[in-house]
């Protein structure tokens, strides 16, 4: 649940980067952190607690400018919710600072070889050994020194690095764990989710799995070369390389959310206004997928003659959606004839299933991003299983990745505890379940109707 902030510029005050990072409080944190270039020395100040404290302790700064900084709030997994454990962590020298979500699988062993060449560790934390690595092999540049720490690593992460030493340059570098690139009139900015972006960033690229960015102050580039990549990158401020240095063109997307959509428009908390959104979101659906008594699915792309034929379905998915598909189990096995195995993604890939290319796995997911719930989804295309998955978010990983998606259209949930999300994921299942109903022939027209009838009552109650 930790969250990444990071920026590259002309100028940004310490205040308006606090206020991106409060962005991300929902996610949940124990503890908080800046590291920036202030007065050619990178300052690093961060604490326990909520960011409107880190802010108090930056008063006196709040005005001042930075070109170059890294911000994170974390929560606790390894090591105890204290300044020590909080990020960023820096290397000996105190001159890289790093952040990161995900966890370190093999961060014991690295640690011990690193303290066994002399290197001092301040945290309990998996991360802190990831400032050492890139110390460790940092000689003329950083983005090398990244591309070699990233080699070294075992698990999942999503990291932001700077250095004092290249005061216009913002690395970050994605395994299974999602970042966000975003560019606006004041530079380049990095974030581990959409909401930290809305108020700075028309355009955003959204890192791909195993992928390095190198994001340079902002600065609209000609075609340069990255010494090491050994070819020409086009380039806008923001390199992007796959973790062998394969330059990768960028794909800049228009932002669409408004900064308004993070707001809380006048409710106490994000969960209760999620809430009370939950008709407006199955309006959308029904408008979209339903619009009179037919049922259609635009990004569908599975051949109605393979989902004819399919007399089993296979679902995966992790907390929220995983009741969601639940739900779907019941309905599903009522109205078609087949039935329907469901597991929670952490457990599926380690079942002996009877997945082959006549098989259906629908993978259900709010973000798209769910690490446990892609690893299911890759397993079973080993198998040479279909995909389909229910998803909120169009350009994430789990859509990518699938044959056909259904998108949930709830729009960014921000309340942790899930509402609109999951009865966003239950109406499309529904949806799915009658339209797969009436494919098969094991639902009448008459029938068909009444059901929908009866759901698009729902927005009313």
């Amino acid at each position: 649940m930790c969250g990444i902030f990071g920026y590259t510029g002309k100028g940004l005050a310490y205040a308006s980067l606090l206020e991106g990072l409060s962005r991300l409080e929902y996610r949940g944190y124990d503890s908080c952190g800046m590291a920036a270039v202030n007065k050619n020395k990178l300052f690093l100040r961060k604490r326990a607690g909520k960011i409107n404290q880190l802010k108090s302790d930056l008063q006196n700064i709040l005005s001042a400018e930075t070109t170059l900084a890294l911000l994170h709030t974390r929560w606790a997994t390894h090591g105890r919710p204290n300044r020590a454990n909080a990020h960023p962590h820096w290397g000996c020298d105190r001159r890289i600072a790093v952040v990161h979500n995900g966890i370190i699988e093999n961060f014991l062993q690295l640690k011990q070889e690193l303290k066994a060449q002399g290197h001092k560790f301040l945290s309990e934390t998996d991360s802190e050994v990831v400032a050492h690595l890139i110390e460790k092999f940092y000689r003329r540049s950083l983005t090398e020194a990244v591309f070699k720490t990233v080699d070294k690593l075992k698990g999942s992460f999503a990291l932001g690095v700077i250095a004092l030493r290249e005061p216009d340059k913002l690395i970050a570098a994605r395994k299974d764990s999602p970042l966000i690139i975003g560019r606006g009139p004041k530079g380049l900015f990095l974030a581990s989710d959409m909401p930290a972006l809305l108020t700075f960033s028309k355009q955003a690229v959204y890192l791909k799995n195993r992928e390095v960015a190198v994001l340079t102050g902002g600065k609209i580039n000609p075609v340069r070369k990255y010494p090491g990549a050994g070819c020409a990158v086009f380039s806008n401020g923001i390199n992007i390389f796959d973790f062998k240095k394969k330059p990768v063109r960028p794909a800049l997307e228009t932002v669409k959310l408004k900064p308004e959509a993070a707001e809380k428009k006048g409710y106490p908390h994000f969960m209760l206004k999620e809430i009370f959104e939950q008709p407006r979101v199955l309006d959308r659906i029904f408008s979209l997928y339903s619009p009179g008594q037919k049922i259609h699915f635009p990004q569908m792309r599975l051949p109605g003659k393979f989902l004819k034929s399919i007399d089993k379905i296979y679902v995966t998915a992790c907390g929220t959606a995983y009741h969601a598909g639940y739900v779907a189990k019941y309905f599903l096995e009522k109205t078609c004839p087949l039935s329907l195995e469901i597991d929670t993604s952490s457990e599926f890939r380690y079942r002996k299933l009877s997945l082959d290319r006549n098989s259906l796995l629908i993978a259900i997911s709010q973000s798209g991003e769910t690490a446990d719930t892609l690893a299911a989804v890759r397993e079973a295309k080993k198998c040479g299983a279909k995909i389909l998955s229910i998803c909120n978010v169009l350009g994430s990983s789990l859509v990518k990745e699938s044959d056909g998606f259904i998108a949930t259209l709830a729009g960014p949930e921000i309340g942790v505890a899930s509402t609109k999300a999951y009865t966003a994921q239950v109406c499309c299942l529904y949806l799915f379940s009658l339209y797969l109903a009436r494919l098969k022939g094991s639902l009448n027209a008459k029938n068909q109707r009444a059901i929908l009838n009866s759901l698009k009552r729902i927005p009313d109650y």
